[in-house]
This record gives structure tokens, sequence and C-alpha cells, in this order.
């Protein structure tokens, strides 16, 4: 199979993934439970995930919180900002993760900047919004449908000015860009450990530089005698038994990026976006790009997008589909009504994927 649907989950993980998970599983029990052994190693494996994970995204370690994934994170994080009637300004980008809570919650929800690969006009659009005096921004920092990468440092910045907290919805920069609660002054930062950051699926990691509000309640080893959550992170958002086999393996796939380095990285998958671009172009298809795009681009193919990525599925390429959870993007780039197909390149991108690609995608 060649796998170009790393947007939805990266495939195949670095072999050090698959061992460490393995290896937590026969060494690891509950961490915080107990002081023998197999709760130390537990309790060792979770702290040095946590540690660094702070050094790659500029915090400090008991800033991580560990998530089930990125909708996790971002539920949490509004949560803590908002409240039914608040106002709260997104970009035309979002997911569903963000819009549905909003939705959920009553917001009142402004959407600002809808040109793809425009920062001016996203950044106009964003001052616009701000001086409204919203209680919260949310901000996705790469389109999952169109690989856009929006000016993040710039609307952190503008927030900063206006006085309004900012959550970052980094699932699809984490470990492609660099990511920096430090430098954006965010409230949180939200992330998959399944994507970018080669954990296994059902991983997350919630970056606060705000006090949250916790979503779940229960055990956490600490305080025990309270029955109100713990006042401290990172206990105050971990309620109940992490997953510790997840979190030794997002600990390996942390590793791996800081190893090869994000901008390496970026720049493989970046080439072949690039040779992917100019050969659907050939084809005479409608594709979405422009400057500031990671590694991620949306066509417009001659049919049915969902039976020409089944075609392509059938034939050992795996690429996407439809609105993609996010059919506020779509709105923006006109595309509502008849969706997309998505080719997301991840760390073994290679020339001889694209090429099987686009050859493939020539005959159907």
């Amino acid at each position: 199979m060649i796998y170009l649907d790393n947007g939805a989950t990266s495939f195949v993980k670095p072999p050090a993934v698959r061992a460490a998970v393995l290896s937590a599983m026969a060494h690891c029990t509950n961490p915080g439970r107990g002081g023998y052994p197999a709760a130390m190693a537990a309790a060792d494996t979770v702290y040095r995930c946590r540690e660094t994970a702070a050094q790659l995204f500029d915090c400090r370690p008991e800033q991580v919180s560990f998530t089930a994934n990125c909708t996790h994170g971002l539920n949490i994080a509004i949560g803590s900002l908002l409240q039914p009637g608040d106002k709260a300004v997104i970009s035309g980008f979002e997911h569903n993760a963000v819009t549905r809570p909003l939705h959920a919650l009553g917001a009142e929800v402004i959407v600002a900047g809808r040109r793809l690969f425009d920062w001016q006009d996203t950044l106009q659009c964003w001052e616009d919004a701000l001086r409204q005096r919203p209680k919260a921004a949310i901000c996705t920092h790469v389109s999952n449908v169109f690989g856009y990468i929006l000016p993040i440092d710039q609307i952190a910045a503008l927030c900063r000015r206006y006085g309004v907290p900012l959550i970052v919805d980094a699932a699809q920069s984490a470990g492609g860009l660099p990511v920096t609660l430090g430098v954006w002054n965010a409230a949180f930062v939200a992330m998959p450990g399944h994507k970018g950051l080669l954990g296994p699926q059902g991983t997350g990691l919630l970056l606060c530089g705000r006090e949250p509000k916790p979503l779940l309640f229960g055990g956490t080893g600490s305080n025990s005698r309270e029955q109100a959550m713990p006042d401290f992170l990172p206990d105050r958002l971990e309620a109940g038994t992490l997953n510790v086999p997840g979190i030794a393996g997002l600990q390996a796939g942390l590793d791996y990026i800081r190893r090869k380095g994000v901008d390496k990285l970026f720049y493989r998958e970046h080439r072949q976006l690039e040779n992917c671009i100019a050969g659907l172009k050939r084809l005479g298809l409608k594709v979405f790009d422009g400057p500031h795009q990671a590694a991620t681009v949306s066509f417009v193919p001659r049919g049915d997008c969902e039976e020409i990525a089944e075609k392509l599925g059938r034939r050992g390429i795996a690429v996407r589909a439809g609105l993609h959870c996010a059919p506020l993007a779509h709105e923006s780039a006109g595309t509502l009504q008849t969706g997309t197909v998505r080719v997301s390149f991840g760390m073994n991108a290679n020339g001889k994927q694209t090429e099987e690609f686009l050859r493939i995608l020539s005959l159907l």
C-alpha cells in the first residue's frame, strides 16, 4: 500500500514506537498508584514523555497534560475559557473538533479569514474580529484539508495586543512545524500523538498556559482525601489511569522527531508535495495550492470524490475524500458541495510514492 493519508494518522510508525509500546505492556503498571518497581517504571515513562514534550514545545513539564487525542484537548481548552453565549473568533478553516464544541456550548462565533494561502487577508480579518473583544480565539495552525499554514505567530501577537486568550489546534503541525507555547504565549495548544508526533492512536497532549477546567473527574493518585480535583497541573486534568503503553510509544515518536529534526522532516515531505501538485496540474485537475502550504494538498477530480478515492484504494493508494470533518474549510474554499480528494505526505515520503499515485490516478 502507498499511504498518502497522514493527515488522518501517521503510518507506518518508526519501529521504536512499536517496541516501546510492547515494552511498557510488559514492564509497567499504573503510575502514581504504588512504590513497587512496575509502578515506578510507569511513572518514569510518563515523566520522560512529559519532559521531552516540554523541551520540544517550549514549556515546563507540568504544563504538559496527556489526553486521549487532540479533540479531547480542544474540548478542555474551549470549556476552560468560554461559557454559553460568549463570543469566540475562529479561522475559516477549523475542524469540527473546534466548531462542534462551540456549537454545543452555545457560543457566538465570529469567522475570520476565509481566503486560502492569503496571509494578508487572514491577518486583516483577524484584527477586525479581535477588535470585537471576544472571550477567546481558536485557530488551527495548518488546515487539515488544504495544508494552509496560517500565520500563527502574527495571530498570536494580535491576540496578545487585544488581550484575547488564544487556543491553537496543532493537529496538523506538531512534529512538522515549530510549535511553541512560550513564544505564542497561548492559553492552550492541543495536539494528537498519532499524527506528526508518530505515536500510537489514543494519545494526545494539551499544553496549558492558563489554568484549565477539568473535563473528567476521578482518581489522580494525589490529594485523595479531597473531593475536588487537585488545583495543580498536570493532575488537575489527568483523572483515571493513563494510557502508559501509548505514552511510551509517544515518547519514542518524540525522540525520533528530535533526532531527525522537524525542519528535515518537513523538507522531505514538502518536496513530494511540490512534485504531486505539479503532476496533478499536468493532469488538468483543479488543485488547491499556494504559498504557506504544508505537506497536504486537495484537488477536485473528474467524477465523484468518494468514488475516485475508492478506486485508488482498490489499487493500493490510500487517500481521503469528502469533507474531512471540516465543512467550514470547504465552505471557505467553495468545495462544500463537491468535497475534495486529499493527499497528505508523511515521514516516509518519496518520489516513487508520488509517481505511482499520479500514474494510477491518470488511468481512472
